[in-house]
């Protein structure tokens, strides 16, 4: 499996555990010159950021470890941007990991880790 498929079966992956806790997917992969989204729920009135991530077993750690202090900054900008662009900024918002490892080009374990540090 290449690298896109790899990262668009964990994208489905993830939208199937977010879906079964009830959040309401508005959006995937949302560009702009700053970087991606990969997916937007809302979750009753919060917006939820969702950054996928997905990892096979190798000396590169697992997947709930490759969030780090700039990568959560850089999404907070993004979702602070986002919600400016269309009419929200006051909205209540959240960030959360969807860490997606796989063994075999499958999910063997899907974790929602909140990135609120």
């Amino acid at each position: 499996m290449d690298r896109r498929s790899i990262g668009a079966n964990a994208e489905s992956v993830a939208v199937r555990a977010i879906s079964a806790r009830g959040y309401v997917v508005v959006a995937r992969n949302v560009r702009s010159r700053a970087g991606e989204l990969d997916i937007i729920c809302r979750d009753g009135d919060a917006f939820v950021f969702c950054e996928v991530k997905a990892r096979q077993p190798s000396s590169f750690g697992v997947a709930v470890e490759a969030i780090t202090a700039a990568k959560r900054r850089r999404l907070e900008r993004l979702a602070q941007t986002y919600l400016a662009r269309i009419g929200r900024r006051d909205a209540a918002y959240r960030l959360e990991l969807i860490a997606v490892d796989l063994r075999g080009g499958e999910a063997e374990r899907v974790r929602i880790v909140p990135l609120n540090w």
